[in-house]
């Protein structure tokens, strides 16, 4: 066991080529294929956010996405939601509200 801690510790991963980079184009099109009208997640954003954004926005998240696959480390606050008990009949169903980034990416 002690042999595979020493070798996960040194493993770095493969090398991010242009193909398996993210791009503003790409993001461009899965911001705009967002649904429109959903809840805020915890950021307090929603997609129109995006949407209407400078396109200086998007050549951001497209850093911040490509350093999360380079660096290999997501924060723990980015995939935070919270959920919203809708009644059903006898019964109560949970739906999750997450950031609008974390359901782009």
């Amino acid at each position: 066991m002690s042999l595979l801690n020493d070798l996960r510790a040194q493993y770095c991963g493969s090398v991010l080529t242009d193909e398996q980079a993210f791009d503003a184009e790409l993001l461009s099109r899965l911001i705009n294929s967002l649904k429109r009208g959903k809840a805020a997640g915890l950021d307090e954003l929603t997609c129109e956010h995006l949407q209407h954004s400078h396109p200086n926005v998007v050549s951001i998240v497209v850093k911040l996405f490509n350093l999360f696959v380079t660096t290999g480390h997501i924060p723990t606050t980015f995939g935070a939601s919270y959920t919203v008990p809708i009644p059903k009949c006898d019964d109560f169903r949970g739906i999750s509200i997450s950031a609008v980034c974390f359901q782009t990416f």
